[in-house]
C-alpha cells in the first residue's frame, strides 16, 4: 500500500505541474498577445495622425494665403478710397 500512496502522491505532483506548465504557457502567449494589440494600436494611431498633420499644414498654407489676398484687397480699397477722397476735393 505504501507503493500505491507514493505513486499516488507522485501523479497528483505531476499533475499539478503539468497544470502548472499549461498555465504558465498560457499567461506567455496572453502577454504576447497584449504585447502585439499594443504594437496594433500604436501603429495605427501614427497612421491616423498622419493625415491630420498634413492636414493642418494644408489649412496653415491656406490660411496664409487668404491672409495675404485680404491684405492685397485691403490696399486696393485704401487706394480707391484715397482716389475718391481727392476727387471730391
Amino acid at each position: 500500500m505504501n507503493y500505491d500512496e507514493n505513486s499516488r502522491g507522485d501523479d497528483d505532483k505531476s499533475t499539478e505541474l503539468y497544470i502548472a506548465r499549461i498555465t504558465f504557457i498560457g499567461t506567455l502567449l496572453s502577454t504576447l498577445g497584449d504585447a502585439l494589440q499594443t504594437v496594433g494600436a500604436g501603429i495605427a494611431l501614427q497612421q491616423l495622425e498622419k493625415p491630420n498633420q498634413q492636414g493642418t499644414q494644408d489649412q496653415s498654407s491656406q490660411i496664409e494665403s487668404m491672409q495675404k489676398q485680404i491684405d492685397q484687397l485691403t490696399k486696393k480699397i485704401e487706394s480707391m478710397d484715397k482716389g475718391n477722397n481727392k476727387r471730391q476735393t
